[in-house]
């Protein structure tokens, strides 16, 4: 019997495999990511990165509804976000609503406005619902702008998440009741996208994505799939905007903002669109560079950018795609044999990321002297400022020059010491790929034994 090909196969392909274990591993993972680190170091700056985590979770996922489950491009999804957080602020704002329900309030708000800006922009597909979404999202970033007395104008609309209703005895004022809030809603929100994505109306959305004409002609309407589908996404994007608004007791005109839009589209990119979790995983990478590297670097985006422009051209399937074809072949060729091309690429990973940092920080350190060492702090400010006045503070004029900063002024040993690097990486990088040209020698080997001979 023939199989049947086209959307039907692509359908076939989105079943999650059968197994309890390997099924809750991602589950167990992303519980643990956001639940363990505040027992083991309950330090505020640490819970303010797990939130905006979680937030970018929800909002990577809500958005991967778009890209990934219906084939949607859209550069204005931080519009139904910033809105839904809006309208709960104000709500909140009224009185009476518990804290808790804040997020539903958002996600309806945030579905509301994807009633009507969905209506807009599913009137045209591919490159055209790109466009109008984007003029969509820059006009309602001029409406924040010019209706300050709705959207706060640039000092936003700010709440007291303390002053609504007690639950259970917590106010939620406490940065810690707070974040166990938003970690509950985060996980609560995934687990109800989880389910959608396996509904047999994402199915249909599936089949939009796949093949529009085909899907029309066995009677379904594309247009209603893709509203739906954006009323859906508007919604979680709402909850994911309310979040934020919890957090940090404020949604300004820059939660509407093409950065925003930008950013879920990046974290998806970069954590794949065709498994559930990759949205997560760059959800993460994003708010580690966001959060993390640039407490630390004023190059932060440049980092973003270049791991960015990495996966997409190493792993166009993101990084869960790419765990997953080498959880396939070690799987298939054994960790035994596989290792050492993977110890290789550990260290000529390192390697270069070490002669990139190096590189890129002694340019920004050259570029802006002692302000990037000030605002890099740590190694990077300590190594690459420009000299700090160490006993500026007591009123002596004693200056430290950093290490690499006093070479600075001859800077042959500094070119010497990267170049060594940068060499080391290359070598390090050619042993690795033929580790893993023999890795692949041997499994063509034991796939078609005719061919070694």
């Amino acid at each position: 019997m023939r199989k049947r090909s086209g959307s039907s196969n692509a359908l076939e392909s989105e079943v999650p495999p059968r197994g309890g274990g390997r099924a809750l591993a991602p589950w167990l993972a992303l519980v643990a990511f956001l639940a363990v680190p505040p027992f083991i170091w309950p330090h505020s700056w640490l819970l303010g990165y797990l939130a905006q985590s979680a937030t970018m979770i929800v909002f990577a996922l809500s958005y991967n509804l778009l890209l990934g489950g219906t084939g949607l491009l859209s550069f204005g999804h931080a519009a139904y976000a910033g809105l839904g957080a809006l309208i709960a602020a104000r709500v909140f704002n009224a009185g009476g609503m518990p804290l808790v329900l804040l997020p539903l309030v958002g996600g309806i708000g945030g579905a509301l406005c994807g009633v009507l800006f969905g209506f807009i922009a599913t009137r045209r597909a591919g490159t055209a619902f790109a466009m109008i979404t984007l003029g969509l999202g820059e006009l309602v970033v001029a409406a924040a702008w010019t209706l300050p007395g709705w959207f706060g104008g640039e000092a936003g609309v700010a709440i007291d998440r303390a002053s609504g209703p007690l639950f259970g005895g917590w106010s939620f004022g406490p940065a810690r009741e707070a974040y166990v809030l938003i970690a509950l809603w985060s996980v609560v929100a995934s687990v109800a996208l989880f389910a959608l994505s396996r509904s047999p109306f994402m199915r249909l959305a599936n089949a939009v994505r796949d093949n529009p004409a085909r899907a029309a002609a066995i009677g379904c309407y594309p247009r209603r799939i893709r509203y739906g589908v954006i009323v859906l996404s508007a919604f979680f994007a709402g909850v994911a905007g309310t979040l934020g608004l919890i957090n940090i007791e404020l949604v300004s005109t820059e939660s509407v903002g093409m950065m925003r839009s930008g950013a879920v589209l990046i974290a998806t990119v970069i954590g794949g669109t065709a498994a559930f979790f990759g949205p997560v995983a760059g959800a993460i990478v994003l708010t580690f560079f966001s959060v993390v590297v640039a407490s630390v670097t004023r190059a932060w985006l440049f980092y973003l950018g270049l791991f960015f422009v990495v996966v997409v051209l190493a792993a166009p399937d993101g990084l869960a795609g790419f765990a997953s074809r080498q959880t396939a072949r070690i799987a298939a060729n054994g960790w035994r044999r596989c290792r050492a091309a993977y110890w290789w690429s550990a260290a000529a990973g390192l390697l270069w990321l070490a002669a990139i940092v190096f590189a890129v920080q002694w340019a920004y350190a050259a570029q802006f002297g002692a302000d990037e060492g000030a605002a890099s702090g740590g190694l990077f400010g300590a190594w690459f400022g420009a000299g700090a006045g160490a006993g500026a503070g007591a009123g002596t004029d004693v200056t430290v020059a950093p290490p690499l900063s006093a070479l600075a002024a001859s800077p042959l040993p500094l070119a010497l010491a990267l170049v060594a690097l940068a060499a080391l990486a290359a070598l390090t990088t050619r042993h690795a790929l033929r580790a893993h040209a023999r890795v692949t020698a041997h499994a063509r080997a034991a796939r078609f034994p005719g061919a070694a001979r």
